[in-house]
């Protein structure tokens, strides 16, 4: 069984998703620190909960996801080490739609652009921004889809929304 994971932007509420989980079955608790043993925690159900105000907070979360537990955190998506936080858990299998509303409107949009073919200073011209704008757009998209170029943040995104 593969444990949700949920992470909300800086405003988000993490109440709604805790019950959520506690109706799922799952038993949450504060902090991202697990017993030495067992190593494997799926079976308990044991949901973490949190904000992430760090990379090594972020590092503890992921361990915790990797051996079976839920996570349910709230992050600045601007911190630096964001994208490699959620490129961590894309890897473990974590829902997705909670790292789309880590973008703004103005990320998706240009994205949505973007997937289109539109290139950027095409997809800045439509949007009424500069095409200074849109590159610093595309570049904060990129660090919180956790991807390296434009073309794989495309990507990244399209699977992430179900390629509408």
């Amino acid at each position: 069984m593969n444990a949700p994971h949920r992470v909300l932007g800086a405003d988000g509420d993490l109440t709604v998703a805790v019950a959520e989980l506690r109706r799922a079955g799952w038993r949450p608790r504060p902090g991202f620190a697990l017993p030495d043993q067992p190593w494997d925690v799926s079976a308990e159900r044991v949901a973490l909960v949190g904000d992430l105000t760090c990379e090594e907070d972020a590092r503890a979360a992921a361990r915790a996801a990797m051996r079976g537990a839920a996570l349910v955190v709230r992050l600045d998506h601007t911190a630096a080490w964001v994208g490699r936080f959620l490129a961590e858990l894309r890897r473990l299998g974590a829902n997705p739609e909670f790292t789309v509303s880590l973008l703004s409107t103005q990320h998706r949009a240009l994205l949505d652009l973007l997937a289109e073919g539109a290139s950027i200073a095409r997809a800045a011209g439509q949007l009424y921004i500069s095409l200074r704008t849109a590159n610093r757009r595309v570049a904060e998209a990129r660090a919180v889809l956790g991807t390296r170029s434009t073309r794989e943040a495309v990507l990244v995104y399209l699977s992430l929304t179900g390629g509408r």
